[in-house]
C-alpha cells in the first residue's frame, strides 16, 4: 500500500512536470501525457499499471462530463443543436457500420458483431484535446462550440452502441426493432433520470441554507448521484450527467452565491485538469499490459489492423462532415438553418479534430475477458486496436491540427466585433447602467454620501475612458501596446500594495486574518485587469 502510494505520488508529480513541457513545446498537454506515459512504462523494473474499467467510468468519467456540460455555453448548445445531434448519434452509427463492415472483411476470425462492438468502442472523439489545441489559435467560435457540444453527445451514444453490440456478441442474436426500441428508451429515461436527481440538487441550492464549501461539495456529489441513478435502472448514466449537468449550470446564477461560483471554478478547474490528466497519462502507461494480452496474435499484424482502422475511422469522420455542409445547403432550402452557406473549410476541421481517448479505452477495457465459460472473442485484438487508434488520432491529428488551422484561414462569421471591442462595450454597458442607477434611484444619497459621490465618478472616469478607448482610431499594434504597459503597471501596484501588506502583518497590532481577507482582494483584482485584457 505504502509502496503504491508512492508510485501514484511520483506520477502525479511527472503529470505536472509533463504538462509544464507541453507548455514550453506549445503542444497540446494530452498529446505529451500520452506519449510521457508510453514512456515511463518502457523503464525497466517499473511496476505494470492496469486501468480497471469500473475506475475509469464510475471515479472519472461522472465529473468530466459534468465539467464539461457546466462549461457548455447553453446559448450556442441550442443555436447548433442540429449540428450537434446529427453527429452525436448519426456519425456514431454510421462510423460504426463502417468499421463493422471493415473490420469483418479485413482481420481474420473478426465477425461483423465484433467490427460493431468496436466500431462503437472507438467511434466518440475526445474533445479535451481538441479545444486544449484550439484553445491558443484564432478559431471560429462556432467550431469550438460544436465540437464540445458533440462530445458531451457522443460519448452517450456510442457507448449505447457498444452495451448492443456486447449484447449481440455475448447472445449471439440481434432483433432490430426491439434494439431500436431500447435505444430510445436508454436515451429519453437517460435523460428525464438525469434532470429528475438535477431537480432536488436544485432544490437542495435554492432553499436550504448552504454555505460555499457545501455548495462545492454537492456540485461533486451531484454527478456521482445523476450517474449511479441512471445505471441502476440500465439507462444511459452519460446522458444523465450530461442533462443534469447542463440544467444546473444553466441555473448557476440564480441557486449559488457569488462566493460559491468562485470558490466552484477554482476548485473544479484543479480537479479537472488533474482527472484529465491522469486519464490520459494512463492511456500511454497501459501499452505493456495491452501488448502483454495479445498472446499468440502477431503485433505486427495487429499495429497493421490498427493504422489501417485508424485512417478508416479519420476519413470516415472528414466525409461525414463534408456530406453535412452539402446537406444544409440542401435542407436550408426548406428550413431555417443556423448557417445556410457552412463551406468546406470548418466542417474539413470539424472532421480533423476527431482525437480518440479516454471513453474509448475504457470502453474497451471494459469487454468481459470471458462469456459462458469461454475467453471473450478478439478482445485482446480490439483492446490494441482501440490504443493504436487513440495514439495515431491524438498524436498525428493533434500535432497537425493547428497547422492545418493557420493554413486554411477560418474566419470568424458569426460575432462582427472582435473580442477587444466585444470586451470594450460590455464594460461601457455595465459602467453605464450602474451610472443610470444611481442617478434615477439614489440621486438623493449620492448627493448626501460622499462614497456614493466618489464611487459615481470613478465610475464616470472609467465610462469616459471606455468611450475614448473605442472610439480610438489607434492600431491593433499600438493598442496591444497601450494595454500591455497598463497592465504592466497595474501588476506593479498591485505587487506593492502586497509587500505593504506583509510588513503590516509582521506588526503585533494587526490581525493576520484582515491582511489574508486584502491579500485576497488583491488577487481578485489582479485575475480581473488579467481576464479584461487576456
Amino acid at each position: 500500500m505504502h509502496a503504491t502510494f508512492i508510485l501514484y505520488l511520483s506520477l502525479l508529480l511527472v503529470l505536472l512536470l509533463l504538462v509544464m513541457l507541453a507548455q514550453r513545446l506549445k503542444i497540446s498537454y494530452p498529446i505529451v501525457l500520452v506519449l510521457g506515459g508510453l514512456a515511463i512504462s518502457m523503464i525497466p523494473g517499473l511496476p505494470p499499471v492496469a486501468i480497471d474499467p469500473d475506475l475509469i467510468f464510475l471515479i472519472f468519467l461522472p465529473p468530466l462530463l459534468y465539467d464539461a456540460a457546466w462549461n457548455t455555453s447553453w446559448k450556442e448548445f441550442w443555436k447548433w443543436r442540429r449540428v450537434i445531434s446529427s453527429f452525436a448519434f448519426l456519425i456514431i452509427l454510421i462510423t460504426s457500420c463502417v468499421i463493422a463492415v471493415f473490420s469483418s472483411s479485413v482481420i481474420p476470425g473478426f465477425t461483423l458483431a465484433l467490427g460493431f462492438l468496436l466500431g462503437g468502442i472507438i467511434s466518440p472523439p475526445d474533445a479535451v484535446s481538441a479545444t486544449s489545441i484550439m484553445r491558443g489559435l484564432d478559431v471560429p467560435k462556432r467550431l469550438v462550440s460544436i465540437i464540445e457540444g458533440e462530445s458531451l453527445m457522443n460519448d452517450a451514444s456510442s457507448l449505447i452502441v457498444y452495451r448492443f453490440a456486447l449484447t449481440a456478441v455475448t447472445t449471439g442474436t440481434f432483433v432490430f426493432h426491439e434494439a431500436a426500441t431500447s435505444f430510445v428508451v436508454v436515451i429519453v429515461m437517460g435523460t428525464i433520470t438525469g434532470l429528475a436527481v438535477a431537480l432536488v440538487f436544485y432544490a437542495i441550492h435554492r432553499w436550504l441554507p448552504t454555505t460555499a464549501s457545501m455548495d462545492t461539495v454537492l456540485t461533486f456529489a451531484a454527478p456521482y448521484a445523476m450517474y449511479i441513478a441512471a445505471e441502476h435502472f440500465h439507462y444511459s448514466g452519460v446522458l444523465a450527467v450530461v442533462s443534469g449537468g447542463l440544467f444546473i449550470s444553466s441555473r448557476q446564477q440564480s441557486i449559488l452565491s457569488h462566493l460559491s461560483r468562485l470558490q466552484g471554478v477554482n476548485v473544479w478547474a484543479t480537479v479537472g485538469f488533474v482527472l484529465n490528466g491522469t486519464v490520459f497519462m494512463l492511456i500511454g502507461l497501459e501499452l505493456p499490459v495491452i501488448i502483454k494480452e495479445l498472446g499468440e496474435s502477431s503485433v505486427t499484424d495487429a499495429i497493421l489492423y490498427g493504422l489501417l482502422i485508424s485512417v478508416v475511422v479519420i476519413v470516415t469522420r472528414i466525409l461525414c462532415a463534408l456530406g453535412s455542409s452539402v446537406f444544409t445547403v440542401f435542407i436550408s432550402r426548406f428550413i431555417r438553418t443556423a448557417d445556410n452557406s457552412p463551406g468546406w473549410k470548418m466542417p474539413f476541421v470539424f472532421g480533423w479534430a476527431g482525437m480518440r481517448g479516454v471513453v474509448s479505452l475504457a470502453a474497451a477495457l471494459s469487454i468481459p475477458i470471458a462469456v459462458n465459460g469461454q475467453a471473450f472473442p478478439q478482445r485482446n485484438m480490439i483492446l490494441f486496436i482501440t490504443f493504436v487508434v487513440i495514439l495515431v488520432t491524438l498524436v498525428f491529428q493533434g500535432l497537425t491540427l493547428p497547422w492545418l488551422i493557420r493554413k486554411l484561414k477560418l474566419e470568424e462569421r458569426d460575432y462582427m466585433m472582435s473580442d477587444v471591442e466585444q470586451e470594450t462595450l460590455i464594460r461601457k454597458k455595465l459602467s453605464y447602467t450602474a451610472l443610470q442607477v444611481l442617478d434615477e434611484k439614489y440621486k438623493i444619497d449620492v448627493e448626501e454620501n460622499a462614497l456614493l459621490r466618489q464611487l459615481r465618478a470613478t465610475l464616470e472616469n472609467e465610462y469616459e475612458f471606455l468611450q475614448l478607448y473605442a472610439a480610438s482610431h489607434a492600431t491593433d499594434v499600438n493598442r496591444k501596446e497601450a494595454i500591455h504597459r497598463y497592465s504592466t503597471v497595474f501588476n506593479a501596484l498591485i505587487s506593492e500594495q502586497r509587500n505593504m501588506l506583509k510588513k503590516i502583518n509582521r506588526k503585533e497590532e494587526f490581525s493576520e486574518e484582515l491582511v489574508r481577507k486584502h491579500l485576497a482582494l488583491l488577487d481578485l483584482a489582479e485575475e480581473k485587469i488579467t481576464r479584461q485584457y487576456q
